[in-house]
């Protein structure tokens, strides 16, 4: 009896500590998603039934006015909006001594983007030909999607460095409207399949949180106050 309490003491002690909830939920369950994307995609040779269906239905409410929107916000996935965002407050945290909370954010952005690289070589996936585009078709390959998972790695990079400050739920907001919004209109102007979006979001969250494990910035109050200090 005492040793089944030593036990649940100790699972409710480990499922209490702040690292080990960020691996877990974090890091861990997002892969594991990400994983099970990436064998269904290869075992099918390309789309999934369902990306099908849910690219059929975003198509449904195609516009000239629409597709011209869809086409400048994508590029905020990118060019200019991650990238240029990105610049300016790694520089900020670097003119403000705040050397570990830059090497992460620039770690987690340029690693995110050779990851996805890589993971579109690795998996070669063809991309959606299910109508005619108004949008130039990208040269390289689908899964995962570049602007998804550069979105949401810079999105999830902006959540750990303000977590426990004022910012933090404005952040979390605005940063999850984006990244959807990033997510549809690559989607919308038939790039991506919904999967590849997906895959996108799932290895970003997983990259940007194992980075701040493994840089010591967690959600723990004691690293958050100290946090300044390094």
């Amino acid at each position: 009896m005492d040793r089944e309490k030593l036990i649940n003491t100790n699972l409710k002690s480990l499922f209490q500590n702040p690292k080990f909830k960020t691996l877990l939920f974090g890091v861990y369950f997002p892969l594991l998603i990400f994983v099970e994307l990436a064998i269904a995609v290869w075992q099918n040779g390309g789309s999934l039934a369902w990306d099908i269906s849910i690219l059929l239905a975003i198509h449904q409410i195609a516009q000239t006015r629409l597709d011209s929107f869809a086409a400048m916000l994508t590029e905020l996935g990118t060019s200019w909006g991650v990238v240029p965002v990105t610049a300016i407050i790694a520089l900020i945290l670097l003119l403000s001594r705040r050397w570990r909370q830059s090497i992460y954010l620039l770690s987690a952005v340029l690693g995110s983007y050779g990851i996805s690289f890589t993971a579109k070589i690795l998996l070669h996936r063809a991309r959606p030909s299910l109508w005619e585009l108004s949008y130039p078709l990208p040269l390289d390959y689908a899964f995962p999607s570049g602007h998804a998972m550069l979105s949401m790695t810079l999105v999830v990079a902006l959540i750990v460095l303000s977590w426990g400050s004022r910012w933090s739920a404005f952040v979390s907001i605005a940063g999850a409207i984006f990244a959807i919004a990033i997510g549809w209109t690559r989607m919308y102007l038939g790039v991506h399949f919904p999967s590849d979006v997906l895959g996108g979001w799932m290895l970003a969250i997983a990259w940007g949180m194992g980075v701040s494990l493994l840089l010591g910035l967690n959600f723990s109050q004691e690293d958050l106050d100290n946090t300044d200090k390094i």
